[in-house]
C-alpha cells in the first residue's frame, strides 16, 4: 500500500511538470492569430480619426489662446510673428505691450503627423487660420490628407 501510494505520488508530480504538448502551443498560437487578425484592422482603422481628433484639439486650443492675446495686445500677432508670438513676446512687428509675463502657450505643439501648424494673418477663412496640412504635409486633399483648420471648428 505504502509503495502504490508513492508511485502515484511520483506519477502525478510528473503529469503536472511535463508541461504543454506541441499540439496545445499550436492551437494557441492559431487562436491569438485569428484574433489579431479581427482586431488589429479595427484599431488601425481608428488611428487616422484619434489624430485627425487631436489635430482639431490642438488648434481650438491655439486659436483660444490667440483670442486671449488679441484681448491683451488689442490685435492679433502677424502672419511673421507667427505662433511663435504666443511663446515668446514679439521683437518686430506691432508691439504686444499687453503680452502676458508667462506667455500664452509653453510651446506650439506639432500636428500629430510631426509637422508645424501653419498661421495667417488676416486669414483666407477667416480672420485668422490655424491649421495642419493633414497626413501628407501638403496643401488640400482629401480624406486623411485634407487639411484640418480652425475653420472646422
Amino acid at each position: 500500500m505504502q509503495n502504490s501510494l508513492v508511485s502515484f505520488r511520483q506519477r502525478s508530480h510528473h503529469a503536472m511538470v511535463r508541461g504543454f504538448t506541441l499540439i496545445e502551443i499550436m492551437v494557441v498560437i492559431a487562436i491569438l492569430g485569428i484574433m489579431a487578425a479581427v482586431v488589429v484592422p479595427k484599431l488601425v482603422g481608428h488611428t487616422d480619426t484619434a489624430k485627425i481628433a487631436a489635430a482639431k484639439q490642438d488648434i481650438a486650443n491655439i486659436k483660444q489662446q490667440l483670442i486671449l492675446y488679441k484681448l491683451d495686445n488689442q490685435r492679433y500677432p502677424t502672419t511673421e510673428q507667427g505662433l511663435q508670438a504666443l511663446v515668446v513676446k514679439p521683437t518686430a512687428g506691432p508691439a504686444a505691450n499687453g503680452w502676458k509675463t508667462d506667455g500664452y502657450l509653453e510651446k506650439i505643439p506639432k500636428d500629430p503627423w510631426g509637422n508645424p501648424y501653419q498661421y495667417l494673418n488676416p486669414g483666407i477663412r477667416g480672420e485668422f487660420d490655424v491649421f495642419s496640412y493633414g497626413a501628407d504635409g501638403q496643401p488640400g486633399g482629401e480624406g486623411i490628407n485634407a487639411d484640418i483648420g480652425s475653420w472646422d471648428l
